[in-house]
């Protein structure tokens, strides 16, 4: 593979992002959703990542094209969380195995520091080796998990989670 071009996304990549995000709908368990997304839903995406100041990263080819992306958002929606994010990482199909997620990763989680959070943790289908080994490697543990925590293609999903903790920030606070 040539040069891998890390970069801020914004509305431009919506609808890369969203092909990206539909192709793991339909065929995975990556995300524990049926339906395929509208492009109308990726407005209100960008704009609640943009209002908690959370990052969206992708990885571009040399021709434009994104192969993958990465984020984060709030872990839980009360106060005493704002120091632990939850995440998430997708590849388009014909770039997995190539270390495009590992890339984005990394970046995310130097974001993380230099916004001082704490706690990274992500759900992943427990069948998805994949993305636990990925995790594992960058030294997340595994800290939970829900059996049974979806339904999807005839079958019950058990859904494992994976935290990183990071040496920020230096002071937390509480408030």
């Amino acid at each position: 593979m040539k040069t891998v071009k890390i970069v801020s996304c914004d509305e431009r990549y919506a609808l890369a992002i969203l092909a990206i995000l539909n192709e793991a709908i339909v065929t995975s368990t990556a995300l524990y959703d049926y339906v395929p997304r509208q492009p109308s839903a990726m407005e209100a995406w960008f704009g609640n990542k943009k209002k908690g100041n959370y990052p969206v990263i992708g990885a571009e080819a040399e021709d434009g094209s994104l192969m993958g992306f990465a984020s984060y958002g709030p872990f839980r929606n009360f106060p005493a969380y704002k120091y632990s994010i939850e995440h998430s990482v997708y590849v388009e199909k014909s770039f997995r195995g190539k270390g495009i997620a590992k890339k984005l990763m990394l970046e995310l989680i130097e974001s993380a520091k230099k916004q001082g959070y704490h706690m990274m943790i992500g759900g992943i289908d427990s069948t998805n080796e994949a993305s636990i080994r990925l995790h594992q490697a960058l030294g997340f543990t595994h800290c939970a998990k829900i059996r049974h925590a979806g339904f999807k293609f005839g079958r019950w999903l058990d859904l494992d989670f994976y935290q990183l903790l990071l040496p920020t920030p230096e002071h937390p606070v509480d408030g």
